[in-house]
């Protein structure tokens, strides 16, 4: 098989740091916030690393304090009010799952900090998830008042069930990396100074293991979030006419001058 050759990323960092894992680091701000071009680079990255025969196993982190703030706010403002770029990260919202689903090699989140949004997504939709105790878990959808799309509706209820998905889907109440993990929400939480030195043992592991048994293991589990995938075409649906209606500018006005959001109080769904 021919090399993969990345492209240059001004978002991610790809670094191999240990033999057959490949390290790829969000990085963008304080927050590792997504505008357009990070958000399309997460989305697309796996069937290259898919396609890469160096790669047997895959870990994603955040650059400093932050996994990933999810999108920054010119880009929440571009989807309010732009209609083409609106339907673009459409398309990219369900790439993102898609090609994540689909990329056979195991990936490891490694959860260093803040994860919302999109950043979530990918950490939760990761093989395997380590989240630093203190780190702060949150979907934030409905604070900026759209539906609860990416990831959620498709993984939340098999990682915690109905119950708790709506509560923390619909309220958008933050878990630590602690509770994450006891609600089954993550796959382990460690100290914050020791998760990427728990990920680089975990990804020794399943480097040194099986390729096609460990493929084919992950392939086969998945089919019960390709089960779901209904649900989350309908969430992500949803979460896009969102951006066209006024609760979406409400919201992302009240975030930007720190307040409670206005919101409408009457509904004509």
């Amino acid at each position: 098989m021919d090399e993969v050759q990345y492209p240059p990323y001004s978002g991610l960092k790809l670094d191999w740091p240990l033999d057959g894992v490949l390290r790829v680091t969000i990085s963008h701000g304080a927050m590792n916030s997504m505008d357009y071009e990070l958000h399309h680079d997460l989305g697309s990255i796996w069937r290259l690393i898919d396609a890469d025969p160096q790669a047997r196993v895959v870990i994603v982190t955040g650059e400093g304090r932050a996994f990933s703030a999810g999108g920054d706010f010119e880009m929440v403002d571009r989807i309010i009010k732009d209609h083409t770029f609106r339907m673009q990260m459409w398309k990219d919202g369900r790439q993102l799952v898609d090609n994540i689903l689909n990329c056979s090699k195991p990936i490891i989140s490694a959860i260093n900090g803040a994860a919302a949004g999109g950043g979530l997504a990918v950490a939760l939709l990761a093989d395997i998830s380590i989240a630093a105790r203190s780190a702060k878990l949150v979907d934030g959808h409905t604070t900026i008042g759209v539906a609860a799309d990416d990831h959620a509706v498709a993984i939340w209820p098999l990682l915690v069930g109905m119950a708790k998905s709506k509560y923390h889907l619909m309220t958008n109440a933050p878990v630590t990396g602690e509770e994450a993990e006891r609600m089954g929400l993550v796959s382990l939480c460690v100290e914050d100074d020791k998760v990427m030195e728990r990920a680089l043992e975990v990804a020794a592991k399943l480097a040194a293991g099986a390729p096609e048994a460990l493929r084919f293991t992950k392939i086969a589990l998945n089919n019960w979030l390709k089960a779901a995938w209904p649900a989350f075409e309908a969430s992500l649906a949803f979460g896009i006419l969102g951006f066209a209606g006024p609760e979406a500018g409400e919201g992302l006005q009240a975030l930007r001058e720190k307040r409670a959001p206005n919101f409408p109080k009457k509904s004509y769904v």
